[in-house]
C-alpha cells in the first residue's frame, strides 16, 4: 500500500483529476461537491439516501473494455469510495453550451417545477440512457423502475415519464462516446496496483492478504461495504467514525459464480449486479428484487452488508434465508462456513468473530420440486423499507411437503425463520387447510412490535395472510409467481 502519509484520494471530476489531501475520509461526497468543489446543482434533501435530489453518476471501466455508469446516492457516499472512478454531476452534461439529450427531454416535457429535485432526476436518468442497450426504446416498466430512487414532491411524475422516454429520441453517440476513450485513459492513470491508505483513517485493499493485514494493523476498525447504512451514523448520528476499511476495491469480494450446485454472490457485490444473476435464476422473485430500495441505493449496497448489518427488516436476508444459503466467513484464521440461519444472534448482533467479515454466500441451486415465492409489504411501492417481508421454499413430493423453509423480517429483532409455521408445512399436503394452520402457527414462532411502519396487529395478520396467500397463488403457477404490494 501506499504509505499513509503520502497518500491522496484520486478521481476524475467530470473529466478533471482531482487530488484530496486534506478532507475528512468521513465527509460525503454531497458536503465535498456543495463545498470545497462549488457544484451547488446537487441538492441535499433528506441526506439519508431516500429522496434521490443527491443523485449522481460513477463510471468506471467494465469487463468489456468500456465505461460502466451507476447512478449513487452522494449524501451517504464517502469521498474515499471516489479513488479511481469518474465522478459525474449535473454540471458535466453540457457540453459547449449545448444540453445533453436528458435534460432537452427535461426540458421540452416541462419535467421540472419547483427544481429541487430535478438534478437528481437528470443524473438517474442520464445512468439510464448510457447503460440501456437493447435495441427498442425501454419499456415503462423499465423507466419506472429507473426512477425508483427519486422523489418527486410537487408530483410531477407525469413529464419526467415523458421525458425519460424522450430523451431515447436522440441516439447515442452523445459526448460521453466521444470521450471514452480519454476517460479510460486517464482512469488508467489513477489505477493502484495497491490499495490506497489515506491519512491513516481510510483504507481501501485490492486484495485478501492486504484486508487481512490491515485488520490485524487495526482491530477497532469499521468495516465499509456500500455505505447505505453506515453512512447514516455519520449523517443523521453524527457519530465520529475514526477508522474505516473499505471492501469495495477486493476484487476476490465481489465476484458472482455460478458453479454445478450453488449461485455464489462475492459479500461486495452490489445489488445490482446480484440481482441479476439471482432472478435469472429464481425468475419468481423478480418483482420483489424491483422494490428492493432504489437504484442508487442497489448501486452502492452490497449483497454481504445486507447480511452482516443484521438489520431485522433488511429484505436480503429472508430470501436467503428461505433459499438456504450458507456464508463463508473470512478473517485471521482464514475462511469457515456456517448456515445463515444461525448468523443472526440477536438485534444487530451476529456470529461474526472478531476482524471476520462475510466473504461470500452461496445458494444452493433450485431443484425442479421447488415452490418459491417472496413477498414485501410496505407503505409506499418504491423505495422503502419493508414492515413485513416474507420468503416461502416447499419441496412437494408424492403429494406431501417434504421440505419447507419460511423466513420473516419486520417480525423480530433479527432476520428468522419460522419453526413452528415450518412444522405445520411438513408432512401436509399442500392445501388451503395445510396453509391456514401454517399462518396460525406463526403466533407461536413471533411477537413483534408495533413502529412507525406498522402495528404489531397489523404485522401478525399480513404475515399469516402471506402464507395464505402463497397458497393461493400457486394454486395457477407451480413456480409461484412472487409479489409484491404495499
Amino acid at each position: 500500500m501506499e504509505r499513509a502519509l503520502d497518500a491522496k484520494i484520486r478521481f476524475l471530476l467530470g473529466h478533471q483529476p482531482v487530488e484530496i489531501a486534506d478532507v475528512d475520509p468521513t465527509a460525503t461526497v454531497l458536503e465535498w461537491l456543495r463545498g470545497p468543489a462549488g457544484r451547488c446543482g446537487t441538492k441535499e434533501g433528506c441526506a439519508e439516501g431516500d429522496c434521490g435530489a443527491c443523485t449522481v453518476v460513477l463510471a468506471e471501466p467494465d469487463a468489456q473494455g468500456g465505461l460502466a455508469y451507476r447512478s449513487v446516492n452522494s449524501c451517504i457516499q464517502f469521498v474515499g469510495t471516489l479513488d479511481g472512478t469518474q465522478l459525474l454531476t449535473v454540471e458535466d452534461l453540457r457540453a459547449d453550451g449545448a444540453l445533453h439529450p436528458v435534460q432537452r427531454a427535461m426540458v421540452d416535457a416541462h419535467g421540472s417545477q419547483c427544481g429541487f429535485c430535478t438534478p437528481g432526476f437528470v443524473m438517474s436518468l442520464f445512468a439510464l440512457y448510457r447503460q440501456y442497450g437493447g435495441p427498442l426504446p425501454p419499456s415503462r416498466e423499465t423507466l419506472d423502475r429507473a426512477l425508483g430512487g427519486n422523489l418527486c414532491r410537487c408530483t410531477g411524475y407525469r413529464p419526467i415519464l415523458e421525458a425519460s422516454a424522450r430523451m431515447f429520441d436522440t441516439p447515442r453517440p452523445d459526448i460521453f462516446d466521444d470521450r471514452e476513450a480519454a476517460t479510460l485513459a486517464a482512469l488508467a492513470k489513477l489505477a493502484r496496483a495497491t490499495g490506497l491508505a489515506y491519512q491513516n483513517r481510510f483504507f481501501a485493499p485490492r486484495s485478501l492478504a492486504e484486508l487481512s493485514d490491515i485488520l490485524a494493523r487495526h482491530p477497532g476498525a469499521r468495516i465499509l461495504a456500500g455505505g447505505t447504512d453506515l453512512g447514516l451514523e455519520a449523517t443523521k448520528a453524527h457519530r465520529t467514525l475514526d477508522t474505516l476499511v473499505y471492501l469495495g476495491r477486493v476484487g476476490e469480494l465481489g465476484t458472482i459464480e455460478r458453479t454445478a450446485t450453488h449461485l455464489v454472490l462475492g459479500a461486495a457485490a452490489t445489488w445490482s449486479a446480484a440481482i441479476g444473476a439471482i432472478v435469472a435464476t429464481w425468475p419468481a422473485l423478480d418483482e420483489m428484487f424491483a422494490r428492493f430500495a432504489g437504484p442508487p441505493i442497489r448501486n452502492a449496497g452490497t449483497v454481504g452488508g445486507n447480511i452482516a448489518n443484521a438489520s431485522p427488516v433488511g429484505d436480503g436476508p429472508p430470501v436467503f434465508l428461505a433459499l438456504d444459503a450458507e456464508l463463508e466467513l473470512f478473517g485471521p484464521q482464514g475462511t469457515r462456513r456456517t448456515n445463515l440461519s444461525d448468523f443472526f444472534l440477536d438485534y444487530r448482533k451476529t456470529a461474526l468473530k472478531p476482524g471476520e467479515i462475510v466473504a461470500r454466500v452461496r445458494l444452493p441451486l433450485p431443484k425442479p420440486t421447488q415452490t418459491l415465492a417472496a413477498y414485501k409489504v410496505s407503505k409506499r411501492l418504491d423505495d422503502d423499507i419493508s414492515a413485513v417481508c416474507a420468503a416461502f421454499a416447499l419441496e412437494v413430493a408424492d403429494g406431501k411437503i417434504v421440505a419447507a423453509r419460511a423466513a420473516f423480517g419486520g417480525m423480530a429483532a433479527i432476520p428468522k425463520r419460522a419453526a413452528a409455521c415450518e412444522a405445520a408445512l411438513l408432512g401436509q399436503s399442500w392445501s388451503r387447510e395445510t396453509a391456514l394452520a401454517a399462518g396460525a402457527a406463526l403466533g407461536g414462532d413471533f411477537a413483534p412490535i408495533g413502529d412507525m411502519r406498522a402495528s404489531a396487529a397489523y404485522r401478525r395478520k399480513v404475515a399469516e395472510n402471506l402464507v395464505l396467500r402463497f397458497w393461493l397463488e400457486s394454486e395457477t403457477d407451480t413456480r409461484v409467481r412472487a409479489v409484491s404490494y404495499a
